[in-house]
């Protein structure tokens, strides 16, 4: 019995299972995968604005996708272009900004260098540029709404596929940028 005891015990690590984390080992930034890096470099919405638009808030990426079908004014286009392009280059800066912070503390514990003071300042940061990069994403949702019609918010939605049993008749829900 002991025997087999110690038998178990020992080869219990070969039976281990592997970590959901090993092929992280390859990439540049482990906490990162090849998809988020290129999204916080390009300054894509990563679902962070999902609460507008499930909620009838349109995406203004979506909205200029939808032009035509929407039948936008000229300068309806003018000004959701506007409001894309403050919110890209905010979304673009601070992805930049949250990649660094991020590498960084890859490098640190890399390195073998990491402190708790380094910890606690990386980590802060990084959370608070996610915060600043999802109010952003948001916040152009709240504006784009603002420019188009209750009528062009309803095609929105049902363009984007939210209508339905479970669609709520008040102008409100989506999902995106």
């Amino acid at each position: 019995m002991r025997k087999t005891l110690l038998v178990l015990l020992i080869a219990s690590p070969l039976f281990a299972q592997k970590s959901p984390y090993v092929t992280n080992r390859a990439n540049d930034i482990k906490a990162l995968s090849p998809e988020t890096l290129d999204a916080y470099r390009n300054g894509t919405g990563m679902g962070m604005a999902i609460p507008a638009e499930l909620n009838g808030y349109p995406g203004p990426r979506h909205i200029i996708d939808l032009a035509e079908q929407l039948e936008l004014t000229a300068d309806q286009r003018k000004q959701i272009q506007s409001i894309y392009d403050d919110m890209h280059a905010g979304a673009v800066r601070l992805g930049r900004e949250i990649v660094d912070l991020e590498q960084k503390l890859d490098r640190g514990f890399a390195q073998k260098t990491m402190t708790p003071a380094d910890l606690q300042s990386l980590t802060a940061g990084i959370a608070a540029r996610q915060g600043e990069l999802r109010f952003t994403h948001l916040k152009a949702h709240l504006a784009a709404k603002s420019v188009l019609s209750a009528s062009q918010v309803e095609k929105y939605i049902a363009l984007r596929g939210y209508g339905g049993e479970h669609s709520e008749h008040h102008h409100d829900h989506h999902h995106g940028e």
